[in-house]
């Protein structure tokens, strides 16, 4: 026999160190002999730190006794000197003792002497172990990253205190702080334990709208995985989706997208994911989210502004055209009665007024062929290279409707005659596709480029070849040299225009931004 006495269920103490409360734990012997009860003392080395109540007693045959193990934190700390584990030893002496009777209390005061006298063989167990558990000492492992002692905790921890849910001194849940370590393990571990995802920080965060802000997309995945709320519940005042498209985290978007999130929720100053992406010029998430439904002339709780409006106060050109370019209405006016367009003219945003407001006039004489209007309106300042949302100039307007006074106008004035749209396309290609020879020729001789590729590699060139255009081809063919018209006659600009319309699709075209306005 080497042992009277075991240990349940393990020769680990855990002890609980929680600042300002007892920190205590428990310790179950339990006397393995049949017929003989066992008399038991447990001494700590470390008097001063430890107290052990009861210290001694009797266990009676196959019962069990419970101990409690008290332990004093250091003065103003909120740790033990060394945790989780712990090297401070303990003695666990235990000796049979005959005559002890079998009705006696178990927590009876044993005599020290029992336990030093040379006639009784006396048992010490010096395998006691101690391990401390509670809020700070497990908010310091997840700090460090200490992945196998942070389990451990979490394992041994009682589990009427669910030490998953801790928080610590700053008001921090777990998650959060294995958020902060940008630590998706720590994240997963704590997650094994199912902690309450909805947890809110001090901050008033969630974990997911803390994970979406630092833009860690594994860790997003992890909460979603485990039915993380992807809608703003209060008192946030962004959702998740906002934080995401506020922030640029596009991969992050995505994943929300694809698990339903409404994408036209808003703030709780009435903004949408748009309104944020725009306002952070973040134009990846603002085209993702218009290509998920994103509505575009929302107007939000802050002045009534639109996306729109927003950009249009940023001067930022490529929001302003990738939103008019998914249906936003640059008429609509905020509270103080301004469009868009007021808006970038306050701003002093000189470039963008034709496309929000002036380039509508001059398009409009253009394509009527109103010369004295078109003449008026440059002399005013409006900007004769500006485009609309495809990328179309007043040139390319002009060129498509076989204005040719316009035209000549327009390059007098200083017009890039080489200025492309967005899918490639120059003035030159507008006038061919629409057939009109006197553009085709004025353009030819001042010197637009006549192997200029579309982005799919088309030639104007190519282009009348297809539509069966000869007089068109002829004077391409002649390169930059002058010339009379070429005398083929044409059909008229209705036939033009369908014809024009069912080639484009072998170009490059899928939505036509040739619409006459």
């Amino acid at each position: 026999m080497d042992r009277l006495i075991t240990l349940e269920p393990s020769n680990v103490v855990v002890i609980r160190v929680e600042q300002g409360q007892k920190c205590t734990g428990k310790l179950t012997l339990r006397n393995v002999m049949y017929t003989m009860p066992v008399a038991f003392r447990l001494q700590p080395v470390n008097k001063l730190r430890y107290t052990v109540r009861p210290q001694s007693g009797i266990i009676y045959p196959l019962t069990t006794v419970t101990l409690e193990i008290i332990y004093d934190l250091p003065p103003n700390s909120t740790l033990p000197e060394s945790y989780p584990y712990c090297g401070d030893p303990f003695f666990l002496h235990s000796v049979v003792v005959p005559g002890a009777g079998v009705k006696s209390s178990c927590n009876d005061s044993v005599p020290s002497d029992w336990f030093t006298t040379k006639k009784k063989q006396v048992f010490v167990d010096s395998g006691i172990k101690i391990m401390f558990v509670g809020s700070m000492v497990i908010a310091k492992l997840i700090t460090n990253g200490s992945i196998d002692e942070i389990r451990d905790v979490l394992e041994k921890s009682d589990p009427s205190w669910k030490a998953v849910d801790s928080v610590d001194s700053e008001g921090q849940t777990l998650l959060h702080l294995a958020i902060s370590q940008h630590r998706a393990d720590l994240v997963q571990v704590l997650l094994e334990f199912e902690p309450d995802i909805m947890a809110r920080a001090q901050s008033g965060s969630t974990p997911l709208e803390a994970a979406v802000a630092s833009g860690e997309g594994l860790i997003v995945e992890l909460l979603l995985a485990h039915r993380a709320v992807t809608e703003r519940v209060e008192p946030s005042a962004y959702g998740p989706i906002h934080l995401a498209a506020g922030s640029g985290h596009v991969d992050i978007l995505k994943l929300l997208l694809s698990k339903g999130v409404n994408v036209n929720e808003l703030t709780k100053d009435a903004n949408t994911a748009l309104h944020m992406a725009v306002e952070g010029r973040r134009r990846d998430c603002a085209r993702l989210l218009l290509t998920s439904g994103a509505e575009t002339n929302i107007c939000n709780g802050n002045g009534d502004e639109t996306p729109l409006h927003i950009a249009a106060a940023l001067g930022d050109d490529n929001m302003v055209k990738l939103l008019l370019q998914k249906g936003a209405n640059k008429n609509i006016i905020n509270r103080f009665k301004k469009t868009a367009y007021d808006v970038a003219n306050e701003h002093g945003h000189t470039r963008l007024f034709s496309v929000l407001g002036l380039g509508d006039s001059l398009c409009m004489a253009a394509t009527k062929g109103d010369i004295r209007t078109v003449n008026k309106l440059l002399k005013g300042g409006v900007a004769i290279n500006g485009e609309d949302q495809n990328g179309w100039t007043v040139l390319h307007r002009a060129s498509f409707m076989g204005r040719t006074d316009v035209v000549r106008v327009l390059i007098k004035n200083g017009v890039d005659i080489d200025a492309r749209d967005e899918y490639g396309y120059t003035a030159l290609h507008c006038a061919v596709e629409s057939g009109h020879v006197d553009v085709l020729e004025l353009l030819v001789k001042r010197g637009a480029d006549v192997e200029a590729r579309t982005n799919k590699g088309f030639t104007a060139m190519e282009i009348a070849e297809s539509l069966n255009y000869a007089g068109i081809t002829r004077v391409l063919a002649d390169g930059n040299k002058t010339g009379g018209k070429s005398g083929v006659g044409m059909s008229p600009m209705k036939k033009r225009s369908t014809q024009a319309r069912a080639i484009r699709g072998s170009f490059d075209r899928s939505a036509s931004p040739l619409t006459v306005i």
